[in-house]
């Protein structure tokens, strides 16, 4: 079967998912910096783009925890949203789980809430919103097409949450509302209203749902909650495991 050689085909780029023809390339989100230069889909060196992106998220998220930037009545931000389903919501959860009850995370937690949006039922929004200060909440979008039904169905109700407290004034969505999405959904980003140059955080079509938590959808509320330094640690951990590990002879 040449597992070590699919393996190799799939860390180098190559469209393994024949599919979709796309590359399956999870594994360059947990790249180290020095490996810019050695990975490209389509041209473009993914690494290089996974950089980028982390950079965004480090620079907002320390921002957003130092009170350097602040909701729209000037408040800081304390409580984070995170609407999503299957993939991008799971992972980011369970990576939550994990963190919340460590000696790390509970000091970098402390003053600050996390809670994840999945369910369409209203009185699971109702229970996610119960306790919260709009003014002190950031709402978390996450859907690669920005399209996913449900994901925007809680999207909008939260959006009105927000209006409802604190008026319809655009600035209100542009300061409390982030999009973790597809390049290629920009657009519809900005017709919902979200502030693309600083709020919008880009993951590709080669990061499969499963394995986005190590993409924008799990850097942005973990970074927010925990702060990018325990969520970078997190991307360290083991990434070179399968790539180091001896396979039976006989795959």
């Amino acid at each position: 079967q040449d597992l070590k050689g699919k393996i190799d085909a799939m860390v180098r780029g190559e469209k393994i998912n024949f599919t979709e023809d796309r590359a399956v390339l999870h594994t360059a989100l947990r790249a180290g910096r020095d490996e810019i230069g050695n990975t490209f889909v389509d041209g473009v060196d993914v690494v290089e783009e996974v950089y980028d992106v982390l950079d965004r998220v480090k620079f907002f998220t320390n921002a957003i925890r130092s009170g350097d930037i602040t909701g729209y009545t000037g408040k800081r931000i304390r409580n984070i949203v995170s609407v999503g389903i299957g993939g991008s919501y799971l992972g980011p959860e369970f990576l939550h789980e994990c963190l919340k009850t460590e000696p790390e995370g509970i000091n970098s937690a402390l003053g600050y809430s996390l809670r994840f949006l999945s369910n369409v039922d209203p009185v699971d929004v109702e229970r996610t919103c119960a306790d919260l200060d709009p003014e002190e909440t950031l709402i978390v979008i996450v859907s690669k097409t920005f399209t996913t039904a449900e994901t925007m169905l809680n999207a909008r109700t939260m959006r009105q949450w927000l209006w409802d407290f604190m008026g319809n004034d655009k600035d209100v969505v542009r300061k409390h509302v982030v999009a973790c999405a597809s390049v290629s959904a920009t657009d519809k980003v900005a017709a919902f209203g979200i502030d693309t140059e600083n709020y919008f955080f880009r993951f590709w079509d080669w990061v499969g749902g499963r394995y986005s938590v190590c993409s924008a959808a799990g850097a942005v509320p973990i970074s927010l909650l925990y702060g990018y330094d325990l969520f970078e640690k997190f991307l360290r951990v083991r990434k070179n495991h399968i790539l180091n590990t001896s396979l039976p002879t006989h795959y």
